[in-house]
């Protein structure tokens, strides 16, 4: 490895309010302006602000506050007869809550609407939620990224640059992926000449890609270069000459590996750090980091000789924030940025100093 540093720093069904409202007959209705004081009334005082929904579903149930919560969060309390979903949503006076704590559970979409950052009759820019395939993994398997994002292609439809309405169910070319894990953005082709123009960039390493991952350990800047192999000597993928010393050349089958490291924000046990690829092999970020001794917190598979302190995380923290490419038809140059993910930025809150 050649390594260069910078030194840089089951309930029953819950029924209706104590007091009851004689416009509302639903048992398990509760009006927001009730006279429970600690409960629903949201007109206490002029300046109060009207309740949040799981302080109404607290009253109303006798359930602690994580538990009211999580009714909201399943999709099992609603609002004039439409579901809510965010506990800290604050309801209008007048308005009718319900509580089913039986009631089915909400399954949200794995795809939402707002995770499509660009489409055109080219190409779709996606922010992949993290534990979804890319693409299937063995025959039959639709629980995927590329066959939600046709879906949900095939049910909003989109704009081409010409105006032209491209709603239709072809087929998205795979030009690149993310692992099972890993979230942040992603693209798809839809047209011919964008797989075509998208596959030279990517193998010319023309196309800006730069994740955000937490470590463990202080990181200091870094540039790595290997060559790394499916099979290392002990069975698993890594760099040549790492696990087992090794004299002469990498062999034929061994493809070079070049990751730029910055560190961005120190933290407890663990640093923030950015990543650049240079080139785009699989599970790259992640060799590299556990060779060096700051495996991804979260991380499961390449962390044999990592000894130093122990932070968990329910998966890889590791998020592709940054991919820019030039587009295959208009030449013009676009870039793209997907925000953390709630629980990326929830471990990065409880880690800071």
């Amino acid at each position: 490895m050649t390594v260069s540093d910078d030194t840089v720093g089951a309930e029953p069904a819950v029924s209706g309010a104590a007091v009851p409202d004689a416009a509302a007959t639903d048992a398990t209705a509760t009006d927001a302006t009730a006279t429970d004081a600690t409960a629903t009334d949201a007109t206490a005082t002029e300046t109060a602000p009207p309740p949040t929904l799981a302080a109404i579903v607290r009253a109303q149930t006798g359930f602690p506050w994580s538990k009211a919560k999580r009714l909201c969060v399943e999709g099992r309390v609603t609002v004039d007869g439409t579901r809510w979903l965010d506990p800290a949503a604050r309801v209008s006076p007048g308005a009718k809550v319900a509580v089913d704590a039986q009631g089915p559970k909400h399954r949200a979409a794995p795809l939402q609407r707002d995770a499509i950052l660009h489409a055109d009759r080219d190409l779709v820019v996606v922010d992949k939620p993290a534990g979804l395939l890319t693409v299937a993994d063995e025959a039959g398997n639709r629980d995927t990224l590329v066959d939600h994002l046709r879906t949900l292609l095939r049910q909003e439809g989109t704009k081409g640059r010409d105006g032209r309405d491209t709603h239709d169910d072809g087929p998205l070319g795979v030009v690149h992926r993310l692992d099972r894990d890993t979230s942040g953005a992603m693209v798809f082709t839809r047209s011919a000449i964008a797989k075509q123009g998208l596959q030279v960039q990517f193998r010319d390493h023309t196309v800006e890609r730069v994740y955000h991952a937490i470590v463990h350990g202080t990181l200091r800047a870094t540039r790595f270069e290997t060559w790394l192999l499916l099979d290392r000597g002990d069975g698993m993928r890594g760099s040549f000459g790492h696990y087992r010393r090794s004299a002469g050349e990498p062999p034929p089958e061994a493809k070079r590996a070049v990751t730029h490291v910055a560190p961005l924000v120190a933290l407890r046990d663990a640093t923030l750090i950015e990543c650049r690829l240079e080139t785009g092999r699989q599970h790259q970020i992640r060799i590299h980091l556990a060779e060096a001794g700051h495996p991804l917190v979260g991380e499961t598979v390449y962390v044999r000789d990592y000894r130093g302190a122990w932070i968990e995380a329910a998966r890889p923290m590791l998020h592709a924030q940054v991919l820019g490419f030039t587009h295959p038809r208009s030449r013009a140059r676009m870039r793209f940025e997907a925000g953390l993910p709630e629980d990326f930025r929830d471990l990065l809150e409880a880690l800071r100093l």
